[in-house]
């Protein structure tokens, strides 16, 4: 499903349940080897789709272990992003000289606990959302509003190796195309020039999740977190 929103240089790999078949390397699990065992599943599970999407791209499989703030880190010439929730699980690589950074993000198509939505939003995305709602309730947008952020961050703290928080990325969908839009509004030494100020992506809901992703295209002049 998460390979319908991205485009075709982005190699993608999905579970819906956890597969038996899913091993870990020893360093990989050494980091999760106190987790309860629902946590070590699905760690295994994404590990295992990226490691089909490492084939796809022609790759031998290697371990994903969490590095700072526990983003994944890939192989040298590779960008990717890693996502699990219950019911699914996935994974999106591609080769940096194609794509500068991928984020994706999956979540149950249902409404957010309470008092989230109002934390993850700037009121102006709460005004659009609001109206959104009343034309197509059948979506739950603040559940898609908070994937869509996650997708954000994900495709920027690989470029920037900083912080953004829930209001420094405003987002606006378009419904008709399923694309939505993220203007950020970082501040202090976040706001070099350098780095990006837009990102754009794309939605799309199941029948039981909602799914995001956005994928840069590499450019010459485009920011790496690891130059």
């Amino acid at each position: 499903m998460i390979g319908r929103i991205l485009p075709p240089e982005v190699a993608t790999a999905e579970a819906s349940e956890d597969p038996a078949g899913a091993s870990l390397f020893p360093e990989e699990s050494a980091v999760i080897d106190r987790a309860f065992e629902k946590r070590r599943r699905e760690f295994a599970t994404v590990r295992h789709c990226a490691r089909l999407a490492m084939a796809e791209l022609g790759l031998a499989p290697r371990p994903v272990l969490p590095g700072e703030r526990g983003a994944p880190r890939w192989p040298e010439g590779i960008v990717g992003s890693m996502t699990h929730c219950p019911g699914y699980r996935a994974a999106a690589l591609a080769r940096s000289s194609d794509i500068a950074s991928v984020g994706i993000d999956a979540e149950p198509h249902e409404p957010l606990p309470e008092g989230l939505f109002e934390r993850i939003t700037t009121p102006a995305e709460r005004s659009a959302l609001g109206e959104l709602a009343r034309d197509r309730p059948a979506v739950h947008w603040d559940r898609l509003v908070f994937t869509a952020k996650e997708s954000v961050y994900k495709t920027w703290f690989p470029l920037t190796a900083r912080w953004l928080d829930w209001e420094d990325a405003e987002l606006t969908f378009e419904p008709e195309t399923h694309d939505f839009h993220a203007a950020l509004s970082v501040s202090g030494p976040s706001a070099d020039a350098r780095f990006p100020r837009a990102f754009t992506g794309r939605w799309l809901i199941t029948e039981t999740h909602v799914l995001s992703a956005i994928a840069v295209p590499h450019r010459p002049d485009t920011p790496s977190a690891r130059s």
